[in-house]
This record gives structure tokens, C-alpha cells and sequence, in this order.
């Protein structure tokens, strides 16, 4: 139990010195994406090979160890995981396998020596540590400084990387409104999406007469492709549950909550560890450092509703009802979870806070934009050679984005767009390569930031098809409540599904616009309004494409199924039989030893003929 804030700094020195007594450290990187790789494994034989070597020590607390081999959050690079980095080395090994721990072991742990062939290679040059990946080089970390770090599940480790000091200063050199005022002062806007101003929600809600207030954090990031908040969970929970007891103090509220998507199990086991650990060392619940201030941490479960990333249908989920919006006003800062005075924020917007009460406002406006201060994380994929997760500074152009920390498209493919903010989000393209990426400047790009997901698309990709993805995925996540929603994204589903099945009409595309402006200003939520960008932007900077598919029945990227014809090149095609044999449609005629051919009215575009041909006879043709 640490009851004082000199026993804080104590503790601190005293965990520092205990790292520092340890000759190696093994740092496996536990998150998401490499446990499906199977880092799990690794770190099970890594434990076992270490365990009892000279200078190397695995410490059990329960069952879960922490010093010597480690499990970390996200290190980033999490299409080349499984990762292992070792300490004091800083060597940074990709996809290892268990047959390499051994070698790492023997020659790592043991003598300090490298495994090259393990390296991360760039232009055929071995880079051996974080800052000589282009891919890590390059970020400025603040949310993320810890992820890949320090051991995830150890608040000891937290608290020897001055964790909690932003706490301790807050309770015991700051009175709230001080508190509220620095937040307000260091510009920080809401990472959820519409970069609302932490500071001034948190005003709105301190001043309500209400005496009972909450601090609610939104960890349901349900965007295909996003998975920046998932990984602050899991890599370091208690930089955010630092950052909701700060907001806590600040507004007066004793009670908080953490919502998070059921297809975050590993994010909920982390937070449960982390909320039980700063229990126990009292720096969670009653009496917090012996400051006389109380604030206790709940975590809900939500079933996946998209929905429920919308603040008044996440509270009504946590209160036990079905997750739909509600008109507004009231606003959730005056009638919020069970109608009392609610502090809403999304994870990356919390774990901001601790860093800024520590180091000042002024220090962090001194990065990114003036009206957009700090870092943005964001989940880099798609289309790209070097797929993760990066922090940057706001107003980051998308160049250094996609070229010079994505390492560019795979196989040199040219640049077709980027998917901006998730399913309600719009499509970036060549013309903003070098604009800005701030809540400002991705407005008047008819796109909106969202939670921070980056889906790179190159030329192969069908931009209708884009869009009518991600309306099924919008149509179906409505709630319903709404008509312009409910039958508004159902009808513009139809009109896309029409064009993409070569059955579309140029009058379609009015309708289509129509419809999406009438969503976009009348739908009871900001997910609703939303859900036509998509639509807006691809309309807006493909018409072409559209256009193709209406009068010419032709997809240029040869992807929509429908508009798709097979023909088979004479010259390769060895008269073999293999495609006759495996069209379910029996389109395809001819003679052993002679080329074959396919009746395009009698196909049903399937590709088996293409999947089944040894000879790259079958190609298609748009």
C-alpha cells in the first residue's frame, strides 16, 4: 500500500533499481497481433530457457512473470510479429519463431552477440534496434511510450516510468479547477472522432449542481481496421486508468467506468489486473495516496453494437437498456450515465492526461498544430508494405504517412486512396498526399478523423465497392431508431449493390447524393450523420468510376464479380481439361490437347476456372 506521495517517489526508485540490477531483459510482444502469430509460445519457451541462467531471472507473481521475460503491449510492427526485443541491447528480432529462442538465448541473452538473419531489413540494410526502423524512427510517442516497453501487466514497472506522478501532482499541487483549467489550456480535443475539447466538457460537467458526477471512458473502437485503443489497453492500461482518476478529481466524481467491446478479451483481462494492482497499492479507490479523494473503476462489457461508440447509447448499455441514442439536448455532460453529470472520453483521450498535468500545457502544445495540439495514434493497413500501429504529431501529411514510415504500397502499386475514420468516415486521395491530417483540415475533405483507422488502397481496388462495404457494414450496425438512418442507409445499400451487380442506371446516382445529404442532416446521431461519407466523398472523387459501371458495365479494377468476363489465352492454355472440370456452370468447352474456351453467358463468374489453371492460361478481363 502506498498511502503518501513520498512513498510514490520511493517506490519508483526503488523499482528503477531493481531493473537496473538485471543484466538482460526479454521483451516479448504480447499484444493482439502477435499473440495470433503465437507469441504466446514464444514466451513460454523463452521463460523456460532463461529460467535459472546467470543474470537472468524470471520472478513468478502468481502466474504471471515479470522480470528478466516480459510480456509487452503492441511494439508496432505487428505485421513482422512474432517481436522480441532484448534488453540492454535494444536488438529487435521479427517473425521468431520458437526453434529461434534458443539461438537467442545462447547468443543474446548469454554473450550480447546479435542474430542477424532475425533483423528487420530495409533496402537490404539490417536494422538492428527501434530507432533504426524506418517504421519506428520516425513517430513521436506519447500515448504509446510505454507500449512495447514495459511489462504490461506490472504497475511496478508503470510507476518506475514516473507513472502516477501526474496524479500525485494533481491532488496534492493542484485544486480541480487548476487541473480542469491546464487540460483546457493544452488544447486537448477528444481522440474519439469529433476532437470535441476535453477541457471544456470537463468545465461543463464540474459546474453542474448535480452532486453526484461520473467519468465514463468509451474502449469500444468498433471501426473495421482500428485497433489503437485496443492496444493502449492492453500495453499500458494504467496510463488511462490514470488519466480517468485525474478526470475524476478534477470533476468530482467517485465513480468511473470502462466500456469495452466483447471482442477485446485480452484488453479486459489487462484492465481487471490493473485496476486490482492499483487497488491494492492504493492509488485506486478510497483515500487515493491518503489525499482524502476516492474514485473506484468499474469495466462493462459491451456485445459488439457498433452503436454503442455514440455516447448516450453507450450509457444507456452500461445502465442495462438497449444501446440506442437519445434526442439531444440534454447533452450526456448534464444528463449522462443514470441522468447525472457524465465526463465522456475515449481511451487515447485519457491517457493525454496524465503527461500534461505532469509536464505542463505549454509542453504539449509545442506539438502538432495549433488548433490540433499532440499525437494522433493510428492503425496503419491496407495496401502497404509496413502495416501497425503508429503515433504521430497532428497536422502529419499522409505522404510521411504512407512513404516514408508505411514504407510505401506493396509491389510498388500506385496510390488510389485512403479510408479515413472508419465506416463513417470519407476517402483521401492523391490531391491530400501532402495536406495536413488534423480535426480541421480532414473536415473540409468531406472525411472526419474518426477513432484513427488508415485503410491504404491501391489501384486495384474498386472505390464502388469501397463504398458499398462499408454501407453494408453502416446498415447494418444501425440501431433503427431513427428513419433517416434506418431507411436511408438500407436504401442507399440497394442503389450500391445495383451498380456493383451491373444492373445500375445514371439516375441512380442522384438518388444516391439525395439520400446521403438527407441522412447527413437529419439523423439523431453523430454515427448516423456519419454514414453517408463514404458515399459523399468516393461520389465526389470517382464519378468516373461510378459512371463505368452504370453505362459501360466495365469495374477498371476488375473486382466487382458481376462485371467481371473470363477468357482463356490460347497460347498458354494446354488443353489440359482442369478448368472444364471444375466450373460448377459447365461454361467451358473444347477438346483434350486443344485450347478451351468459356461461354461468358453461361458463366457465372466464379474464378474457379483461374484458381484451377497451372498455366496462367485464364485471365479476366473488365
Amino acid at each position: 500500500m502506498i498511502t503518501t506521495r513520498e512513498e510514490l517517489t520511493a517506490k519508483q526508485e526503488e523499482v528503477k533499481k531493481d531493473l537496473a540490477g538485471y543484466t538482460c531483459r526479454v521483451l516479448v510482444c504480447s499484444g493482439t497481433g502477435c499473440i495470433a502469430s503465437g507469441a504466446q509460445k514464444i514466451y513460454d519457451e523463452m521463460a523456460k530457457l532463461c529460467e535459472g541462467l546467470n543474470g537472468v531471472e524470471v520472478v513468478m507473481q502468481k502466474d504471471v512473470p515479470h522480470i528478466g521475460v516480459i510480456k509487452t503491449g503492441c511494439q508496432g510492427l505487428c505485421e513482422l510479429g512474432p517481436l522480441v526485443r532484448v534488453e540492454p541491447y535494444k536488438y529487435q528480432y521479427v517473425h521468431v519463431q520458437v526453434e529461434d529462442c534458443k539461438e537467442i538465448v545462447d547468443k543474446t541473452v548469454l554473450q550480447g552477440i546479435a542474430v542477424d538473419r532475425l533483423f528487420y531489413r530495409h533496402e537490404d540494410k539490417a536494422c538492428p534496434t527501434p530507432e533504426d526502423i524506418p517504421f519506428l524512427n520516425q513517430q513521436t510517442r506519447i500515448v504509446l511510450e510505454n507500449c512495447g516497453n514495459i511489462d504490461a501487466e506490472s504497475i511496478d514497472e508503470y510507476i518506475a516510468v514516473k507513472g502516477y506522478q501526474g496524479l500525485a501532482k494533481a491532488l496534492f499541487d493542484m485544486t480541480p479547477a487548476e487541473v480542469i483549467d491546464e487540460v483546457t489550456k493544452s488544447g486537448l480535443r477528444g481522440r474519439g472522432g469529433a476532437g470535441f475539447p476535453a477541457g471544456k466538457k470537463w468545465s461543463q460537467v464540474a459546474r453542474q449542481k448535480e452532486p453526484i458526477h461520473y467519468v465514463v471512458c468509451n474502449g469500444d473502437e468498433g471501426d473495421p481496421g482500428a485497433f489503437m485503443d485496443g492496444s493502449v489497453m492492453e500495453g499500458d492500461p494504467y496510463k488511462m486508468i490514470e488519466g480517468m482518476t485525474i478526470a475524476a478529481y478534477a470533476v468530482g466524481a467517485q465513480d468511473g467506468y470502462i466500456y469495452v467491446r466483447a471482442e477485446y478479451p485480452l484488453s479486459v483481462k489487462r484492465l481487471k489486473m490493473a485496476i486490482a494492482q492499483a487497488e491494492a497499492y492504493g492509488l485506486l479507490g478510497d483515500n487515493i495516496l491518503g489525499s482524502g479523494f476516492s474514485f473506484h473503476l468499474h469495466i462493462n462489457r459491451g456485445a459488439g453494437a457498433f452503436v454503442c461508440g455514440e455516447g448516450s447509447a453507450l450509457t444507456a448499455s452500461i445502465e442495462g437498456n438497449r444501446g440506442m441514442p437519445r434526442v439531444k439536448p440534454p447533452r450526456t455532460v448534464e444528463k449522462g450515465l443514470w441522468e447525472k453529470p457524465t465526463v465522456l472520453n475515449n481511451v487515447e483521450t485519457y491517457a493525454n492526461v496524465p503527461r500534461i498535468i505532469r509536464d505542463g500545457a505549454e509542453w504539449f502544445t509545442t506539438i502538432g498544430t495549433p488548433k490540433s495540439p499532440g499525437t494522433k495514434t493510428f492503425s496503419l493497413t491496407g495496401s502497404i508494405e509496413n502495416t501497425g500501429l503508429i503515433e504521430v504529431p497532428m497536422g502529419t501529411s499522409l505522404r510521411k504517412i504512407i512513404y516514408d514510415i508505411g514504407g510505401g504500397l506493396k509491389n510498388n502499386a500506385a496510390l488510389k486512396g485512403v479510408q479515413i475514420g472508419g465506416p463513417s468516415g470519407g476517402c483521401l486521395i492523391l490531391d491530400h498526399l501532402d495536406s495536413p491530417l488534423d480535426f480541421d483540415s480532414v473536415k473540409n475533405y468531406d472525411a472526419i478523423m474518426g477513432s484513427g483507422g488508415l485503410v491504404v488502397m491501391d489501384e486495384n481496388t474498386c472505390m464502388v465497392e469501397v463504398a458499398r462495404f462499408f454501407m453494408s457494414f453502416t446498415q447494418r450496425e444501425s440501431c433503427g431508431k431513427c428513419v433517416p438512418c434506418r431507411e436511408g442507409t438500407k436504401r442507399m445499400l440497394e442503389i450500391l449493390e445495383k451498380i456493383v451487380a451491373g444492373k445500375g442506371e445514371m439516375k441512380d446516382l442522384d438518388e444516391l447524393e439525395e439520400i446521403a445529404t438527407m441522412v447527413q442532416s437529419m439523423a439523431l446521431c453523430g454515427l448516423g450523420k456519419s454514414a453517408p461519407l463514404p458515399v459523399i466523398s468516393t461520389l465526389k472523387r470517382f464519378r468516373d468510376e461510378y459512371v463505368e459501371h452504370i453505362v459501360d458495365k466495365k469495374c477498371r479494377a476488375k473486382v466487382c464479380t458481376a462485371l467481371r468476363q473470363f477468357h482463356i489465352n490460347p497460347e498458354f492454355c494446354k488443353g489440359c481439361g482442369k478448368c472444364a472440370r471444375n466450373c460448377p456452370a459447365g461454361a467451358i468447352y473444347g477438346k483434350p490437347k486443344s485450347p478451351y474456351k468459356i461461354d461468358n453467358d453461361m458463366c457465372i463468374r466464379c474464378g474457379a476456372c483461374k484458381d484451377n489453371c497451372n498455366f496462367d492460361a485464364v485471365y479476366v478481363e473488365a
